[in-house]
């Protein structure tokens, strides 16, 4: 049998295949075309049938990963800076976000539960460093002080 080079795909093959794995943002699929090596204009008129066919949505994509970040007990800040990284609109982020219905404090006292296993801070630094690490997790302040509001561990 005589060798075939391998056949290339075109710029919508290779963005189905992307999609068809999981959601992406419209920026991020850009990247990931263009990386590939594809012409602009070929990516730009893929990224618009890939939208005009629903197979490229912002707004599921920003749902997609809001309902993963809630899983990992992340809070809003860190869930809106990592979709505005992801290049997603601040107007699809914020409906997003809107329509969540979450309990962003319980969602603190939660995550604190899970890693600090419902110990109370002995001293300010153990304190601080409780306060930091639900800072990194994108919960504001008042969530935090509801997180490890010291009645709630007695």
């Amino acid at each position: 049998m005589a060798y075939s080079p391998p056949q290339k795909i075109s710029a919508k093959e290779a963005a189905i295949q992307l999609l068809s794995r999981r959601d992406h943002g419209r920026y991020e699929l850009e990247q990931k075309l263009l990386l590939k090596g594809f012409e602009p204009q070929d990516v730009a008129a893929t990224l618009s049938l890939c939208a005009e066919y629903g197979y490229l949505d912002d707004r599921r994509f920003a749902q997609a990963q809001l309902r993963q970040h809630l899983y990992k007990g992340h809070g809003e800040r860190r869930i809106r800076q990592e979709l505005q990284q992801k290049r997603v609109d601040d107007t699809i982020i914020a409906a997003v976000l809107d329509e969540a219905e979450v309990d962003w404090f319980e969602l603190a006292r939660t995550t604190a539960k899970k890693k600090f296993k419902g110990r109370i801070a002995m001293d300010a630094k153990d304190y601080a460093k409780q306060v930091r690490f639900l800072q990194y997790r994108g919960f504001d302040f008042e969530q935090i002080r509801y997180a490890l509001a010291k009645e709630d561990h007695q």
